[in-house]
């Protein structure tokens, strides 16, 4: 078992380096900051680098400058020293091999060889909002029926998950239930590419760096339990999970890079960093106006009880207005 470190909180902003920040991811950044620093806690930066057809260095470099722009500043990670490097996805993959085994060696992986079609036949909707959820068809398929089916195709690996309900307290939105089988299925580890899916790496990067609070968006909170699932069978405890609401248009489309007009590098041509920060700090509830203000300065009003639980309407006008001189 791979203990957490006592009291001390360690919390981590952990974004994908795929293209300018926007207007949301600023929103968690700031949350996830404020929340570790409340406490005295450690912040890490780590770049989930996964995907090398859409993530580049120079949007890492990017990312970077603009957090320190903010004064959303860290202590340990990327493009600092920390004994828990490297802290890019990318350089991580003999790590992943190796949680990889782990999970092998409990016979809880196996291959798929579905095609994207053959995934889609073979699941069907069960949440409101139309989730697929996968059957397990390549699950019990004979040995003899994978060897015929490695010479023609490369296999994706699954972890074969427990039909168990996970439970957990989310410290901002409260009790959250899944019942993984039903919920969730049995979901991809490994791409057909080789490539490591965000699931096992961000639970055994979590893990190894003695992340013991996450902040991120809840587009993630149907991911946890899944992950709880995997720190259990890897032998690390898990964190204590803080979803945070999406920022969302009037018509309830959630902000995200296409947004180019709320990117960071639009956004700084026309406000400062007190000015988006002060705002965003208004749209937590942190504030009663959209004053302009530091992450440090903050610190004194910060609670998770004042952050809305639900999705944030912004208003795109309050973000057109041109800086004042």
């Amino acid at each position: 078992m791979v203990e957490t470190v006592g009291d001390v909180i360690r919390g981590r902003f952990a974004p994908s380096p795929s293209g300018r920040m926007h207007l949301g991811n600023v929103f968690t950044a700031l949350l996830a900051w404020l929340s570790v620093r409340a406490k005295g806690g450690t912040l890490v930066l780590r770049m989930e680098d996964l995907d090398p057809d859409r993530c580049r260095e120079e949007y890492a470099q990017q990312l970077a400058e603009d957090l320190v722009w903010l004064g959303l500043t860290w202590d340990e990670g990327y493009g600092k020293s920390g004994p828990h490097g490297p802290y890019r996805q990318s350089e991580r993959t003999d790590f992943y091999a190796g949680q990889f085994a782990a999970l092998a060696a409990q016979e809880l992986v196996y291959p798929c060889y579905c095609t994207r079609a053959q995934r889609l036949a073979a699941s069907a909707p069960h949440r409101a909002d139309g989730k697929l959820v996968y059957d397990g068809r390549c699950r019990h398929l004979s040995q003899e029926e994978r060897r015929e089916l490695d010479k023609t195709r490369r296999p994706a690996w699954r972890v074969a998950v427990p039909d168990e309900e996970i439970f957990f307290t989310d410290g901002h939105l409260g009790p959250y239930r899944e019942r993984l089988d039903l919920d969730c299925g049995d979901f991809i580890i490994r791409r057909s590419d080789g490539v490591y899916a965000y699931q096992l790496a961000v639970v055994a990067d979590d893990g190894a760096m003695e992340i013991n609070e996450v902040v991120r968006g809840q587009d993630l909170l149907d991911s946890t339990p899944r992950q709880l699932f995997l720190y259990e069978k890897l032998g690390y405890r898990p964190p204590e999970f803080y979803h945070v609401p999406l920022l969302v248009d009037p018509d309830g489309r959630r902000l995200s890079k296409r947004d180019g007009d709320l990117d960071l590098g639009a956004l700084k041509e026309r406000f400062t960093a007190p000015e988006i920060v002060g705002r965003l700090a208004f749209l937590a509830g942190l504030t009663d106006a959209p004053e302009p203000a530091m992450p440090a300065e903050l610190l004194p009003v910060f609670a998770w009880e004042k952050v809305p639980a639900r999705d944030v309407t912004v208003d795109r006008t309050l973000w057109q207005k041109p800086r004042v001189p």
